[in-house]
């Protein structure tokens, strides 16, 4: 995937911003899928899962302190919510 798809992840400060950085990946997909090395749901959720276990080690590669108080709740009701909602 390219930096672009990567990086708008530091902009992500709000609901909204964090709508479009998706909707930036859809496009993204879209436009470059078979660059990706997750091409298929099964294969994305699965990758999503193992980044999410081994994200204390992402950041501390990065330098970078995880941040303590995500809001993990909201993130497993959207993801829970996208399996039918329109």
């Amino acid at each position: 995937m390219s930096n672009d798809a990567l990086d708008p992840f530091k902009e992500v400060m709000t609901r909204e911003s964090l709508a479009a950085m998706i909707h930036g990946l859809c496009d993204d997909f879209h436009r470059r899928g078979e660059e990706w090395e997750n091409r298929t749901v099964e294969d994305y959720l699965g990758a999503l899962a193992a980044w999410i276990t081994d994200s204390p080690g992402s950041y501390r590669y990065l330098g970078e302190e995880m941040p303590p108080d995500g809001d993990w709740t909201f993130f497993a009701r959207a993801l829970s919510a996208a399996v039918v909602y329109e």
